[in-house]
């Protein structure tokens, strides 16, 4: 009995040993994945945040060509990675953004993204159907007149909802005046055919005419940015967002 009893005891030493030897080799095997993680990490751009000479050298063409080179690497998947901890740092005493983007609130247009934009480089003001109101337009003169941002994109979408109800003349709680800024748009369109949100053509033609109507808005509602324009200091343009393939196609 004491032979079993010893033998058992030395049967139960050899498994905890090797239990113990399995969890060092496999504790070791992660410590050693972990360090090949960590060297391979990439390491974020941080870029100087703009400055307010180096704003004042943009031009809105200048800025206009940046954000189409943005976008193809957004196409491409070629973002620019961003140390963004680093970039909060640097821009916490002084903003100088190059622009002021209007989009949307779909969730599907990352407008920092489309762009490859990073922290402190653009101002953006979302709201459905990208229409303005009186204090999208009080945004938009700080961000020209008081900050000296170089450029005004009004940038609609493919396959926008709010779009697509103001074609519908959707009628539901606070929707509905909110579609009435969109409506003006969709009605001012010469189009024989099917002008429902099903007519996919119509749509299109709809969110253009959106993206166009709002720069309308914009100039006849902002004396000081029509003067700044005319001026040649800004430029107000407008752009549609596919989400079939991620370009931008800007409007002329």
């Amino acid at each position: 009995m004491n032979t079993i009893r010893k033998t058992g005891i030395a049967i139960l030493c050899i498994s905890l040993s090797l239990t113990a030897c399995k969890n060092e080799t496999k504790k070791q095997t992660n410590n050693e994945q972990t360090k090949e993680i960590q060297s391979e990490r990439i390491v974020g751009l941080v870029e100087n945040v703009l400055t307010k000479e180096e704003q004042d050298a943009l031009t809105p063409d200048t800025v206009i060509q940046l954000f189409k080179d943005g976008n193809k690497r957004f196409m491409n998947n070629e973002l620019t990675a961003r140390d963004h901890s680093e970039q909060v740092r640097k821009s916490t005493n002084a903003q100088f953004p190059k622009a002021i983007v209007l989009s949307c609130v779909d969730s599907r247009v990352p407008v920092e993204d489309v762009f490859d934009r990073g922290i402190g480089d653009i101002f953006v003001a979302r709201v459905a159907g990208n229409f303005v109101n009186e204090d999208i337009l009080g945004s938009m003169e700080f961000a020209c007149k008081v900050s000296g941002s170089k450029l005004v994109l009004v940038m609609g979408h493919e396959h926008c909802g709010a779009v697509k109800a103001a074609v519908d003349n959707v009628k539901l709680g606070n929707i509905t005046p909110m579609l009435s800024k969109i409506r003006p748009a969709v009605e001012n369109i010469k189009y024989e055919g099917d002008r429902t949100s099903k007519n996919l053509e119509f749509v299109h033609m709809a969110c253009e005419s959106n993206v166009k109507n709002t720069i309308l808005e914009i100039r006849k509602n902002i004396s000081i940015l029509k003067e700044m324009e005319d001026n040649g200091e800004i430029k107000i343009i407008g752009a549609v967002y596919d989400m079939d393939n991620g370009s931008v196609d800007f409007l002329k």
